[in-house]
Formats: C-alpha cells, structure tokens, sequence
C-alpha cells in the first residue's frame, strides 16, 4: 500500500511530501525552500526569523473571524539514526516508508513521524479550502533534536496568538500540559598516543541488536545501554588480566539510548579463552537481565589486526573506570505525578576525538531543575576524578502545567464529545519546545498532542496509522470550537 492511499489522506500526502525531503537537525535548507514554495503556492504569508524558524499565517475562515487565533507549532528536523547495515545518507536520501499492517515504517532508518508528522497536519490545514478555524499562525521550528535551538532563538515579533498547540507529543489520546527541562554534559578525555605491545592477541568487541530509544520517554523502560555493556565487558576484563585499549565508539545523539557499541582490544594470548569465556558468561547475564526490555542484545568478538597506535594505558585504565561510575538511567520519580519519571540521565555517545580526544556525551533531564543540575554534577564527578574536561550546557527550561487552562478545558470536552472517552492529562520526561516558547511569548496557553508513535529516535520507529485519523479529527474539533475573542 502506497502511503498516500492512506486515511486522512492530507496528511498523508504532506508527510509523504515532507519524507522525500532530506531534513537532519541544522540542516533543514531544503525543508525550509520546501515551505517557502508551499506559502507561495497557496498565496500565504511567510516570515522567517535569522535561525530559520518559519511561520506561515492563514486567515480565518468564514464565519470564524471572531474566534482567538490559534498557533500550531511542530519541528521539521529529524533524528537520523540507522542499521549498521542499511545503506542510507540523510543528507541526500528520501526516508523510504512501506505499511505494516495498522504500522507505517521506514526501511532501516528512523521514519521522522517525530516531528514530521506535525508538520504535516498543519500544512494540510493550511492547504485546506474547507476546514473549519479562526486564523492561524504555523510556527516551523528548527534544529530541535539537538537540543531545542530553534525556539531558544525564535524571534520575538513572529508571534499574536494566545492558545498555542503544539503536535509533538506520540500518544494519541493523550494531551501533555508539562514537560521536563534538559540539559547536556560533554566530556573530554585526553590520552597519549602509544605503541601497542607486541605478542598480543588483537580483537574487536562489538555490541548490537538493542533496540535503543529516545532518552526521555523510554528511559524508564529498563532497554540496554550499549556504551554501559560494552564498558562493563572491557572493565571487568581489565580488572582481570589487564587490557589494552586502541579505540572506543558508542551511541550517537544525546535524546537517543545507544542501540550499538564496539571496541579494538589487545590482551596476551594465554587469556584469549578466557576473554571468550567471559563474554558469553556477561551474553548470558544480560540476556537474562534483559529478556522482559531488550531480549536481542548480543555480544560478539573478531579477530582484528593490530593497530598502528593505542591508548596510553593509565588513560584507557581511568576511562574505563569513569564510564562504569557514570550514571544512566532513571535517577528518580516524581511524587507530584505519579508513574512519572523526575530525574535521569544518559550515557549518549562515547566517540574518539581529534587531537588524541575521546568525546562523550551524556544528557540530564528533570522536572526540577535543581535535580537537573544534581544530576548533571553527577556525571561531572565521576569524570572530574580522572582529570577529564567537563563541561554542561546551561539547557532549556521545563514546562509547568496550567491548572486554569482554557484550551485543555475545550481538548477534554472536545474529544469525550468525538469518542465517549476521557482524554488523559499528562506531563511528559522528554523535552518540548513549549517551556521555551512560554519564556518568549508569556501570554499563550499550551497543550501539546500528537498520534501514536513508538520507538522514536531508532530505526525501530513506527506510527500508528489509525491513530493518526483521531488524533487529525480530534484536532479538527479543537479548531472549530476555539473560543471567541474577548
């Protein structure tokens, strides 16, 4: 089934749009020509802010003049993670989709359903000749995958709505009200470059099928972390008979767990049996620990040539001791909303560097933003321990629910009105534009929606398809029963 044949067909059709256009976080120069053209085509009007960010306006339609004007707010960057055997570059290539049953999914990559789906719906209502709504202003946001840079530069004259709804939520049925605040450390770990020993046996130690996921709304779902499996094999084989390490890789972004991890290795070779022996010992262990979250993780080793250089051995040694004291996961949950995760971190990427540099990467969320620093001082420590540079970016707020909001009042009697079921009010973990665009704009009242949308960030993301129908006729209701202008 082409996508295209789906239903709501609009929606479709713009996403199908939108997945044929290469859009990684920081460079959206194609999207944004492709709203560009879209605005002149259907004779609206565009402006752009010096990041990039875009809003297109629409006047209302007959007979909704007097109705408040409503924002629509999504990002059109994506997450771009692969398979490590799918050939794909995201700066050239189309998303490549195909239906799974009610599943639409994308060959081997990330679909970008995150956010490309919001976007999609409201260039459909922007194209639209008969739904009904007051006006409208459709703010296309940037490089939010990366850490919400877009709407921390958004400029300040864009904007004269006072209700704000933002499509980057991924449960339909849900409204969110709140969300988390964030923040990211990096780490720099210097080493000197050595000679590797001679009469070692060399292998390369890879870890893979993991499923990974976004770091704020499946941290709390016990998936392996590669980086945290990887540095527990080579640490407790260090402790053991001492190792040596030539390179380390890990993860990619800071929102995503890392599904995939690997390490080149030198160890003597009267304890190669052993190296093996322990490694299906920890395959065991894991896949014991694993078998309810993340059954498929699997460990393998090949042999591997010996390098040309490694990493000086009192660097490898302090390394691997920092990544095991390194903290991730969930820190702790929150009594005010109960089930709801308050405070994690993630071990994002563990990358070699330029200038004998090892680069790692880890990103803090919390609820309350003293734990959000709490928990990025963790990382620091255990870090700062072994001499590592450590630095934390200042991060973005979080979103503090409205107890008096208008526009959740008429989401709540316009869904149980569509479907004779309670629309359930939440707050979110992972971070959303609406705190920051609150700061700049502190007049608007904010929900955020979205359809149903599982394993962001990994190549595992899906959408479901009939979720995507309500969630279009839940939004449809919401716009044509916004309230009057006071």
């Amino acid at each position: 089934m082409n996508i295209k044949d789906l239903k709501p067909s609009e929606v479709w059709y713009y996403f199908g749009e939108i997945c044929k256009i290469p859009r990684p976080s920081k460079k959206e120069e194609k999207i944004r020509a492709y709203l560009r053209s879209f605005a002149k085509e259907q004779g609206l009007d565009l402006k752009e802010d010096e990041i990039g960010n875009i809003v297109i306006y629409k006047a209302a339609t007959n007979g909704c003049e007097n109705m408040q004007t409503v924002i629509l707010q999504g990002h059109v960057d994506m997450v771009c993670e692969k398979n490590s055997d799918t050939i794909h570059d995201f700066e050239t290539d189309p998303i490549e989709t195909y239906v799974d049953g009610d599943w639409l999914k994308a060959k081997g990559t990330t679909l970008g359903a995150d956010n490309g789906l919001g976007a999609a719906a409201a260039l459909a209502i922007l194209a639209s000749k008969d739904i009904r709504h007051g006006a409208l202003e459709c703010l296309f946001t940037v490089d939010e995958e990366t850490g919400l840079n877009g709407a921390q530069a958004l400029g300040k004259d864009l904007l004269d709505g006072k209700i704000l709804i933002n499509l980057d939520t991924e449960e339909e049925g849900e409204v969110y009200v709140g969300c988390a605040g964030g923040k990211t450390t990096n780490i720099v770990v210097n080493y000197e470059s050595a000679t590797p020993p001679i009469n070692l046996f060399w292998f390369k130690i890879q870890v893979n099928g993991l499923k990974g996921g976004h770091s704020g709304t499946d941290i709390d779902k016990g998936l392996g972390n590669a980086n945290k499996i990887l540095n527990r094999y080579l640490w407790t084989l260090n402790r053991k008979y001492g190792i040596y390490l030539a390179d380390i890789k890990g993860g990619n972004l800071h929102n995503a767990i890392p599904r995939e991890a690997s390490a080149t290795v030198g160890i003597a070779y009267g304890e190669k049996e052993s190296a093996i022996i322990k490694l299906n010992v920890l395959l065991a262990e894991l896949t014991d620990e694993l078998k309810h979250t993340d059954a498929n993780v699997n460990l393998a080793i090949e042999s591997t040539d010996k390098p040309t250089s490694i990493i000086d051995k009192e660097n490898s040694d302090k390394l691997l001791n920092a990544l095991y004291a390194c903290p991730h996961g969930v820190l702790s949950m929150s009594f005010d909303v109960p089930g709801m995760v308050e405070t994690s971190t993630n071990l994002a990427s563990v990358k070699m560097g330029e200038s004998n540099t090892i680069q790692i990467c880890t990103s803090q969320r919390s609820s309350v933003e003293s734990l959000k620093d709490n928990a990025s001082n963790m990382v620091n420590a255990a870090f700062s321990l072994v001499g590592a540079q450590v630095k934390s970016s200042d991060g973005y707020p979080g979103w503090k629910p409205n107890a008096d909001s208008a526009i959740l009042k008429v989401a709540e009697k316009v869904y149980c009105d569509l479907f004779a079921t309670k629309l359930k009010v939440m707050t979110i973990h992972a971070g959303l534009e609406c705190g920051i665009i609150l700061e700049k704009y502190p007049q608007l009242d904010i929900i955020s929606c979205g359809p149903t949308i599982t394993d962001a960030h990994s190549p595992s993301e899906q959408t479901n398809i009939p979720s995507v129908d309500r969630w279009w006729t839940f939004l449809l209701g919401i716009l044509a029963d916004i309230p009057q202008k006071n």
